[in-house]
Formats: C-alpha cells, sequence, structure tokens
C-alpha cells in the first residue's frame, strides 16, 4: 500500500488542503534525496549555509554582491583569488577594472595606483583585481559607492621565500647576494638591501607597501603600526590569510551572498618543488624580524579570521569547506579526469596556458587541459569546456582575453567614443597616463624602461 493510501485511510477527517499539502511536502523531500548527490542540489545546500546565527537563511535571499575591490598582494595565493574572479565576472556579465596598455597586466605596479592606470574601455567597472600599490582615494574614483574590499596575506616567512625565489633577477637587493644565498641575505639585510633601489618593494615588507603603507618604517613606533592596521580594517571588509584559504572562502562566500560554484578554484602559478627552498630552523625568525611590519599585520588579521570563524560556528566551517572540497574534487574529475597534473611551461602542449616564467632560476608550473574536458555541471557542452580552460589560464593571458571581449563590448555600445588605433594597434593621440608617463622620472616608470614585460619574455622563452 502506498504512502498515500495509509495518508487517506489515518486521518479520514482531514481536509483535502491539508493532506495535499503533505504529499507534495514528501514528495519534494523524495526528490531531494534522490537527486542528493547532483551538483546543482549541492550548489543550493551549500547558499543555505549552517543553521547560525551568523549564517541565517535570510541571507539566501540577498542577491549577489557584484562590486569589488581585490587587492592582489605578492606571492599569497592571490592569482588563484583573481582567476575566481575573472570567471565570475564572465559569468554575471560585470565589468573588469583592466590596466592601460603602458602599465602591461599591472595597475604600473610600483607606482601608487591612480585611476588613470585603467583602461577606458574597462570603464564603469564593478570589479578590480589586478596588481597595485593601493590607493584608496584613487580606487574609489573609479569603483562603485557600494564596492566591498577584499585582500590576502600569507605568513611573512613563507612568503619572503617566495618573494626571494621569484624576484632573484630582478631585485637589486637579491641580486647582490653572492651565490642567490637567502641564508646569506638574511645573516645580513642591510648589507644588500637598498630603499632606493628598483623592485626594492620586494625585498621588505612587501605586504605592507602593497597596501599603501611605509615599507621602511620604523617597526618599534607602535602608533604608526595601530592606524595603519586600523585603517585596514575601516577599509577592507574581509582579509583572507592564505595558509587558511578554504576557510576564507567561506568568509567570502558569506559577505557576497555567493554560491559554492562562485568559490570554486584550482591553485595557480605554483613554483616546482625544485624551485623551493626549505627554511632552515632559525631563518623564519630573521624572516619575521626582517619584515616587522609585515609580521605584526600578519598576526593582527590571522587573528581576526579566525575571531570570525569562531562567530560563524568552527562545525559549520568545517562543514562547508568540506562540501567545497567535495565539489572541486567533482570538477576536477569533469574537467581533468581527477587531480590535474603540474607541469613545467615548456612540457604545456597549447602555449596559450603556459605561466610567465620570471627567470631562468625559477620554474613556474601549469596545467595542460585534455582534449575531451568537459565539465558535466549546469552547462554541458562547449560552454563546460570553457569554463575548465578559464580555470586554468594564466594571469597575464586571462587578462588580455578580458581586455579584448570587453573593448569589443565597450565598441558596440560606444561607436562615437572609439580610441583610434594604428595597424600596429597603438592609440595614435596619447592618454593623458601615457603623457604622465613618458614625462616621469626614469625611476619611477613602469617595467617597460627597467625590464622585459612579462609577455615579451614569455615569448622569447618559447
Amino acid at each position: 500500500m502506498g504512502v498515500s493510501s495509509v495518508l487517506l485511510f489515518q486521518a479520514p477527517d482531514m481536509s483535502r488542503k491539508k493532506l495535499f499539502l503533505i504529499l507534495v511536502a514528501m514528495s519534494s523531500v523524495s526528490l531531494l534525496l534522490h537527486h542528493g548527490s547532483q551538483f546543482i542540489w549541492t550548489m543550493k545546500a551549500f547558499k543555505v549555509g549552517c543553521s547560525t546565527q551568523a549564517s541565517s537563511a535570510s541571507k539566501s535571499t540577498r542577491p549577489k554582491h557584484t562590486s569589488i575591490a581585490f587587492l592582489k598582494t605578492h606571492k599569497t595565493a592571490s592569482t588563484t583569488v583573481q582567476n575566481l574572479l575573472f570567471r565570475f565576472a564572465e559569468r554575471h556579465n560585470v565589468t573588469v577594472a583592466l590596466p592601460f596598455p603602458a602599465c602591461d597586466h599591472q595597475f604600473c605596479y610600483p607606482r601608487s595606483f591612480s585611476s588613470r592606470f585603467v583602461h577606458p574601455y574597462t570603464v564603469p567597472p564593478q570589479i578590480i583585481t589586478n596588481h597595485m600599490r593601493f590607493n584608496y582615494s584613487e580606487v574609489r574614483r573609479v569603483m562603485p559607492n557600494d564596492t566591498v574590499y577584499i585582500t590576502i596575506l600569507r605568513e611573512p616567512a613563507s612568503m619572503f621565500e617566495s618573494l626571494f625565489s621569484y624576484y632573484n633577477q630582478y631585485c637589486l637587493s637579491f641580486k647582490r647576494v653572492p651565490n642567490g644565498s637567502l641564508e646569506t641575505f638574511m645573516n645580513s639585510p642591510w648589507r644588500y638591501y637598498r630603499a632606493g633601489d628598483k623592485d626594492s618593494m620586494y625585498a621588505h615588507n612587501t605586504l605592507t607597501y602593497d597596501l599603501g603603507g611605509d615599507k621602511d618604517h620604523l617597526a618599534t613606533d607602535a602608533a604608526y603600526m595601530k592606524a595603519f592596521i586600523a585603517e585596514i580594517e575601516r577599509i577592507f571588509s574581509l582579509v583572507m590569510i592564505s595558509e587558511y584559504f578554504d576557510e576564507s572562502l567561506v568568509l567570502l562566500r558569506h559577505l557576497l551572498s555567493w554560491d559554492l560554484e562562485d568559490v570554486l578554484y584550482i591553485k595557480l602559478n605554483m613554483r616546482a618543488p625544485s624551485s623551493k627552498r626549505r627554511l632552515s630552523k632559525d631563518l623564519p625568525v630573521k624572516i619575521r624580524n626582517w619584515n616587522a611590519l609585515d609580521t605584526k599585520l600578519y598576526d593582527h588579521f590571522n587573528a581576526t579570521l579566525w575571531r570570525r570563524l569562531t562567530e560563524l560556528g568552527l562545525s559549520c566551517v568545517a562543514k562547508e569547506v568540506q562540501m567545497l572540497r567535495s565539489a572541486q574534487d567533482r570538477l576536477l574529475r569533469g574537467c581533468f579526469g581527477g587531480i590535474p597534473q603540474l607541469r613545467p611551461a615548456a612540457q604545456i602542449k597549447n602555449k596559450e596556458l603556459r605561466p610567465w616564467q620570471p627567470s631562468s632560476k625559477v620554474n613556474i608550473v601549469g596545467y595542460d587541459l585534455p582534449l575531451n574536458a568537459s565539465y558535466l555541471g549546469k552547462e554541458p557542452g562547449i560552454k563546460s569546456h570553457d569554463l575548465c580552460l578559464k580555470l586554468i589560464l594564466p594571469e597575464v593571458q586571462y587578462s588580455q582575453l578580458l581586455l579584448q571581449s570587453q573593448t569589443l563590448r565597450y565598441r558596440k555600445s560606444h561607436p562615437k567614443n572609439i580610441l583610434p588605433y594604428n595597424r600596429a594597434g597603438a592609440v595614435h593621440k596619447p592618454h593623458p597616463f601615457q603623457r604622465s608617463l613618458r614625462d616621469s622620472p626614469p625611476l619611477m616608470r613602469y617595467q617597460s624602461d627597467t625590464r622585459e614585460s612579462p609577455r615579451i619574455a614569455q615569448k622569447k622563452a618559447m
């Protein structure tokens, strides 16, 4: 005898309306249980979240927040976050602020950000995420009033080891060190470091510099750091921590009212194991002391992260992290047949998927996309193949792709405002930024005057 028949016999006095509602509810539960393993249901379950005060169901009724300024810091897993934001922007038809060509793929870093650095075909934007030295007043000139500000930090010792490896051929403070030894540098950093050198920001308190602070300020000035941290807390709604990346994404998802699919990722811009150094026992302490401002930033915001996670409920966070990783595992199986194999750039068949190599002394690895890649999620076929491709597309190539697509969109909607290009793709009349760059002091000019751009260096390596 069916469930509906039992109800009819057991409740003869029940109104037809109540009986109908019970049957609909039971059918819905049966349907959800039957499809409980489906990806789409997982998305909805994640959006509802844990039944805690901090993640109440009311958040699921909020529209997704799309105005986001992500300060992309150096060697902090920020490229992975950037890729996540790029993909979100494309899925939701959101404009991304991109650098003017003279800036390459960064907003003329290490110069302090200016609204003039933004390509005119990418305004008004809702997302900004390429590297910059943060300048709040200038970013506000570009971004909407409801913009949510986010950044990410990394433990200073491991971050500095990565910086030393990655920029050893650009940063003069590192190039002076005999045999490229990190230990030698840390034994006497002031012997090699010059505050006014090109790329000196990679050798001392890089996080502080990226956030717009004074990297060479006295670490003993407690009042300075207290005010600086207070300013960051006032501006940034979330400071992610690289070592707790998935937990940070849980907070990000709640902050922006996003779905699970919006925070899926694959790690990008990583070094091969052969390019990494194992720190000796006493080296982390020396690095943290040398980068004392960064250390204070990290320690403060790491503690802040865990306070917020505790408020959300650690058991809730653990469940959402597990849900995120399970969905991510399904995504990788769909795109790559499992965990994708990391490959040196030279071994990646598709040249468009080769990450930029900073020098011959460091190996940045990437991924190849199988020819039959087709993620069986919400959009099978060509769109799912595109999802898999964008998931592993390196920063430089993705920035170029977005600029191309947004330029086409701008030209269609603003036919009278198109800048005159010559055959080489250069603007005949210089943009105000180009004039300011031309007239600026040599030490303040971007890398086109001081080193090869990533695109040129990559082409030579091919």
